[in-house]
């Protein structure tokens, strides 16, 4: 993760208790946030197993673990089940807009309403729009915005990534009375569909763990390929 005009350093975090697998412990390595990050390292450290969370770039380094997973969509070799078919014609009706990254009052709102609902303890559920805002933004990545619409009214937002050769799913975040929906997988879904029209090879989707029941839905999307010793490799899932 070095050069010799430009090294990296990198850092550990201590190590707490795993919020994905009960029993384990978590730490990670992060990039130091005074490097400076261009595109081009951007897309390196994505292509290596590295995630975005503001201006952090950080991959999993747990003491006794090895389950964090990054996993990416071949998209052209694609192909939906038929659950996902369904979840994609149950939402032929919405409208879908790419979008540059801004604060926007609707846009807050909406991710409170989300974070109350699904993750009323977190320390995501804040109210500091500073804090929202440096969450889904950063100085160093191409990010924008699909937005879904039911006729004129927002129901969902996922942040993106663009580099090259990739789209990388940040987040996603919708209106909780919409769940029959199943907002996050059309997103992935339009995602994927995004990419083919583009010619982009992969939709990346961060961290999959086997037997975390929150990260499940990520070994619905096949083929997945996990960055596993240091190489991609397809998953048999």
């Amino acid at each position: 993760m070095s050069n010799a005009h430009n090294p990296i350093r990198l850092f550990e975090t201590v190590v707490d208790d795993c919020p994905y697998l009960e029993g384990k412990k978590s730490a990670s390595i992060l990039v130091d946030p005074d490097h400076l990050v261009d595109s081009n390292l951007f897309t390196m450290l994505s292509r290596s197993g590295f995630r975005r969370s503001g201006d952090m770039l950080y991959a999993p380094k747990c003491p006794d673990c090895n389950a964090c997973v990054s996993v990416r969509i071949p998209t052209q070799r694609f192909q939906p089940s038929r659950s996902q078919k369904r979840v994609w014609n149950k939402n032929q009706d919405l409208t879908v807009t790419l979008e540059d990254v801004r604060f926007d009052l609707a846009h807050f709102e909406l991710y409170l309403k989300y974070q109350r609902h699904r993750h009323p303890e977190s320390s995501m559920c804040d109210e500091d729009p500073d804090k929202y805002i440096g969450f889904i933004d950063s100085y160093f990545s191409k990010s924008k915005f699909l937005c879904f619409w039911a006729q004129d009214q927002l129901i969902g937002i996922s942040v993106l990534d663009q580099f090259e050769g990739g789209i990388s799913a940040v987040y996603t975040f919708f209106d909780p009375d919409q769940y029959k929906r199943s907002l996050g997988t059309y997103a992935i879904l339009y995602m994927v569909k995004l990419c083919k029209i583009r010619d982009i090879p992969f939709v990346y989707l961060g961290y999959w763990i086997d037997g975390s029941q929150k990260m499940d839905y990520k070994r619905k999307f096949k083929p997945l390929q996990g960055h596993i010793d240091r190489k991609w490799q397809e998953l048999e899932l």
